[in-house]
């Protein structure tokens, strides 16, 4: 049973759309197929009242007819005295078992009220139809009169009932459409809202129109985005405000160590405050990140961008390679990308001494960049745990190898603001990728 149940669960549609739409159709389209069959019935039975009162009048005025008409005059009105249910010979019939069928046992109830009394009559069922009987009456000369009953079960079906069926079922379909399309639209558009919810956490406005439940659901949303991005901004303001005053007195602080005599101390002391000046730096670049202003999208070569950069980074010692891709534009924000790559060169050089950046075009309108190194890579289970602020590998507090523990945190961020995302990949040879995945942003 369970699996039956799992089996019908798994050819259920996916979409809440379709299953609604399916259920309300097979609903209606059962009651209309009850309703069809119910009203054929009635009128079947209609049908067979009025038949059967008909059959009493008329088998008494046929018997008493032919009775009044000559021996040899007889056979010549019998096909005049024909039905559409029943028809006139003149011979004993045949035998058979007692009637038992149920439309039957009307009909000869009709018939025992038209020939009672005065004529002594006999019926039996004969082969030829489950309705099928005859009854068997002599006439006051005693000339056998047999009436062979072929009772039909109703009126025959017109023509166009299956088309006029198949419209009704048509225009049903198209109603239970409506119906469910104009009950889920307010869930796209919810849908469509939050998606639209970019990484500034920036509020998009629902529309408040439509039924009141949906104007209800719409305030509420609306209200939620407002009040998660005052959350947000304020503790960002936090972050940033407290990384900025930071930097005043780390500043004082380094001046003071600059004027001590040339110690072990002072030199720890100063990689000590410019740590402190770093993280500082690091929270609020994250907060900008997080919650700054989006940079204007404008159309820009990747190609150069990234060649100009592995250009900049070699005049100034560092081992920065990086393999062309072929020249063509693409949009985006070339700020927020040269940063994203920047911070993913300066990781890898930490570690590893060397980088090698690669792009590849999977399209117009999409790019891949590979920031490619030979360091000792990272534990699969913490490839996404990287990429949260301030975690760290190392437990070293050292600023040449422990980091701030933002630079991935941010960089990430920024790639959510290209419309693109980015992952840590261990190479299968030594080393480790990071991978960015860009689609173009449109101008907005």
């Amino acid at each position: 049973m369970k699996r039956l149940a799992a089996r019908l669960r798994s050819l259920a549609p996916a979409s809440l759309f379709a299953r609604l739409t399916l259920i309300l159709l097979a609903g209606l389209a059962a009651a209309q197929f009850l309703s069809t069959m119910l009203t054929i019935d009635e009128r079947n039975d209609a049908s067979m009242g009025a038949m059967i009162d008909y059959v009493e009048v008329d088998l008494r005025t046929a018997v008493a007819l032919l009775e009044r008409l000559p021996h040899d005059e007889r056979a010549a009105w019998l096909p005049r005295l024909e039905r559409g249910g029943y028809r006139y010979t003149l011979d004993a019939g045949q035998a058979g078992a007692p009637v038992t069928a149920p439309h039957s046992l009307r009909l000869l109830a009709s018939v025992r009220r038209a020939l009672t009394p005065g004529h002594a009559f006999t019926a039996n069922a004969v082969a030829g139809g489950a309705e099928r009987f005859q009854v068997h009456v002599p006439l006051a000369d005693g000339q056998p009169l047999t009436v062979d009953f072929r009772p039909r079960r109703g009126l025959p079906l017109s023509e166009r009932l299956p088309w006029m069926l198949a419209a009704q079922l048509a225009l049903v379909a198209l109603a239970c459409w409506l119906a469910v399309r104009l009950a889920i639209r307010p869930l796209r558009t919810l849908a469509q809202a939050a998606d639209a919810l970019g990484p500034d956490l920036r509020p998009v406005r629902m529309p408040e129109q439509g039924p009141s439940e949906v104007v209800a659901a719409a305030r509420a949303f609306n209200a939620m985005q407002q009040r998660i991005a005052a959350y947000v901004d304020e503790r960002l303001r936090i972050l940033a405000a407290i990384s900025h005053d930071l930097q005043t007195p780390i500043t004082r602080m380094r001046l003071r160590v600059d004027l001590m005599d040339e110690s072990p101390q002072q030199q720890r002391l100063i990689d000590d405050l410019q740590h402190l000046e770093d993280l500082a730096r690091q929270g609020i670049g994250y907060a900008r990140a997080m919650h700054g202003q989006l940079e204007p999208a404008r159309a820009i070569d990747p190609n150069d961008l990234l060649d100009a950069m592995a250009l900049d980074y070699r005049d100034s010692g560092a081992d920065v390679a990086y393999a062309s891709a072929g020249g063509a534009p693409f949009c985006t924000r070339p700020g927020a990308l040269r940063r994203v790559v920047a911070n993913l060169v300066d990781n890898g050089l930490k570690y590893a001494g060397e980088v090698q950046i690669v792009m590849e075009r999977a399209g117009p309108d999409a790019i891949t960049i590979r920031v490619l190194d030979r360091g000792p890579g990272i534990p699969e289970a913490a490839l996404e745990q990287v990429f949260e602020p301030f975690y760290r590998l190392e437990s070293s507090r050292n600023r040449d190898t422990g980091g701030t523990g933002l630079g991935l945190a941010i960089a990430r961020q920024l790639a959510l603001t290209l419309g693109g995302g980015l992952s840590l990949h261990n190479r299968p040879d030594g080393g480790l990728e990071a991978r960015l995945v860009l689609r173009a942003v449109s101008r907005r």
